[in-house]
């Protein structure tokens, strides 16, 4: 448990497959959970400026659902079907997650933990996104770490949780 105030996000080590940063943000979890979890929403929050308000599936994922966000880069449109591998409200002494995996294996994933603090008059949350493509197909990840996404996905997440943080200051 972080027990002192982030206002830039912190990399959390993860592994030599997975890019992690935590931030803290002045909000209840559930708060924060349910943004994230509603994909109609994820363009709110999205660092990398390619998700678009476009998005299909129910506005609060659970474990096994399937959603689609519309997605543009390099001013091309293009859409990712996802499923949910993982989806746990955030609960008393409990973290929350929400993970979903991409077609070529690799996963996002944002966790929720409520930080007790009995100063703090606001509820505060320790609230960290993460890309894993530990479970990734081999060949798709070696693409990757050589396109370099890791360290542009890097500054992304960065950006999602300074987002995430402001919608809630």
């Amino acid at each position: 448990m972080v027990s002192f105030a982030q206002n830039e996000p912190v990399r959390r080590e993860a592994g030599p497959d997975t890019v992690s940063y935590s931030i803290t943000v002045s909000a209840p979890a559930d708060e924060i959970y349910a943004l994230v979890a509603d994909p109609h929403r994820h363009h709110e929050i999205d660092g990398s400026e390619t998700v678009q308000s476009r998005a299909m599936g129910p506005h609060e994922l659970t474990e096994g659902a399937r959603f689609t966000v519309h997605m543009r880069k390099y001013r091309l449109p293009y859409h990712l079907p996802l499923r949910v591998t993982r989806a746990r409200r955030p609960a008393p002494g409990s973290p929350g997650v929400i993970e979903w995996r991409q077609p070529t294996g690799h996963r996002w994933r944002w966790e929720f933990e409520c930080l007790e603090d009995n100063d703090a008059a606001t509820p505060r949350t320790l609230v960290t996104e993460s890309f894993d493509t530990a479970q990734q197909f081999p060949p798709a990840r070696a693409v990757l770490k050589l396109a370099r996404v890791f360290a542009a996905n890097a500054e992304s997440i960065r950006e999602s949780l300074r987002r995430v943080q402001r919608r809630f200051a």
